[in-house]
């Protein structure tokens, strides 16, 4: 217990040195109104432009994406594959706007878009935009430093995240609740 009690208080003091960090590196910057537009506009945007019918089974499958690309991001966080530069707030989540913004975001709205698309082609061409280009542009302004990544590590991931969140969105078994 005791052993657990150090790594505790060595967790603290390393937050408490990240906010102090935080605060007067990242707060107000340029990086940090980026990422404050990155986690709110896109909410905007699809609260607006959502189509009503299944926006609860949208809803469930943004929110399976939201958690399953929080939890990998920490874990690639955790074992030193990639690191951020700035945080909108310094939490965990590491990467909010990405977490808990984009990815959700993005994979409701291609979940409506091209609906005569199958659910693979459109997870295909989901991971080869969030990997190929979404990952890059984020590389491009300095948020993103994929220490010992590559997109190309990515694109399966994106695959099988859309591959799911598409499968949840079309459930209809919580009808019967």
């Amino acid at each position: 217990m005791l052993y657990l009690s150090y790594f505790f208080k060595q967790f603290h003091q390393l937050q408490t040195e990240h906010y102090h960090y935080w605060l007067e590196h990242t707060l107000w910057s340029l990086h940090f109104w980026i990422l404050l537009f990155l986690a709110t506009v896109p909410w905007i945007f699809w609260y607006k432009y959502k189509k009503e019918k299944g926006e609860v089974r949208l809803l469930l499958a943004g929110g399976f994406a939201l958690v399953t690309s929080a939890y990998l991001d920490f874990l690639g966080i955790v074992l030193g594959l990639w690191e951020y530069k700035a945080m909108l707030i310094p939490t965990i989540p590491a990467f909010m706007p990405w977490d808990i913004t984009l990815i959700p975001v993005t994979i409701m709205v291609w979940i409506q878009a091209f609906p005569k698309w199958s659910s693979l082609k459109k997870g295909m061409v989901y991971a080869a935009l969030v990997s190929f280009v979404g990952e890059p542009v984020f590389i491009w302004i300095d948020l993103y430093n994929p220490k010992m990544w590559n997109s190309f590590y990515s694109f399966p991931f994106y695959v099988i995240i859309y591959m799911i969140s598409h499968k949840i969105s079309g459930t209809d078994r919580w009808k019967h609740l």
